[in-house]
């Protein structure tokens, strides 16, 4: 992983005071901080500058929060940078939309900066860490390179985020083995699980979608968690 004066990060709010406190925190933390408080600038920024990790607000001047999102996931050369929502509007719609929309992360104002502080830490090593030091997981169709971050089903590449990549690994690491939601909130994206888990079943469907034939090894155990099974053992 990069040291922390190598990572760059991009804050994207409208508001003043907000840009002034995120700011303040992620320096302290000695990394790198761009600003825009338009949605026009920081879509501009992001292409240019392709920052290690974008925070975004959605109520943004000019392009909102999810179209910025929307443009950057379908364009390979930013489709990769994790995005972190900052915003007010704490409907779960607009939570689960951000997230469909291929964001890694949501927190609603007000927050808390340490807890912020806490997640860009935690997507930071999910973009750019290895799980548990093994290079290849294999389980049904399922092969992953944990040391290039690449993902193939049955020999074809799967195009999915590195929230999405840690997630199959974990899963394809325990085959056959129930994950409570609980645990893939701990494990994958490190978190306490007193939080939210509707995050895990958000990312599990967008999973899905993206596995097309193959979504039928990712099994649902009602009330419980996940588990990823190999159809053809």
């Amino acid at each position: 992983m990069p040291q922390k004066n190598d990572i760059r990060i991009l804050v994207v709010d409208d508001e003043p005071d907000v840009l002034e406190l995120v700011v303040f925190h992620l320096e302290k933390q000695q990394y790198k901080v761009a600003v825009a408080d338009t949605g026009d600038k920081a879509l501009k920024m992001a292409r240019e500058n392709l920052p290690s990790l974008l925070v975004l607000d959605l109520m943004l001047p000019g392009i909102n929060g999810l179209e910025i999102c929307q443009l950057l996931k379908r364009d390979p050369k930013t489709r990769d940078i994790p995005i972190l929502m900052l915003t007010a509007r704490a409907a779960e719609e607009d939570r689960v939309k951000g997230l469909e929309l291929g964001a890694h992360d949501y927190v609603t104002k007000p927050f808390s900066p340490r807890e912020l502080v806490l997640r860009v830490k935690n997507l930071l090593r999910l973009s750019n860490g290895t799980p548990d030091g093994v290079e290849f997981i294999e389980v049904g169709p399922f092969k992953l390179d944990t040391v290039r971050h690449q993902a193939t089903v049955d020999g074809q590449a799967l195009n999915i985020t590195a929230t999405e990549f840690r997630l199959l690994c974990l899963l394809a690491s325990r085959p056959g083995e129930v994950q409570p939601r609980e645990t893939l909130l701990r494990d994958v994206w490190g978190y306490e699980p007193t939080l939210d888990t509707r995050t895990v079943d958000t990312t599990v469907q967008r999973l899905r979608a993206k596995l097309a034939q193959a979504a039928d090894h990712l099994e649902t155990v009602r009330g419980v968690g996940y588990r990823l099974i190999d159809l053809n053992a």
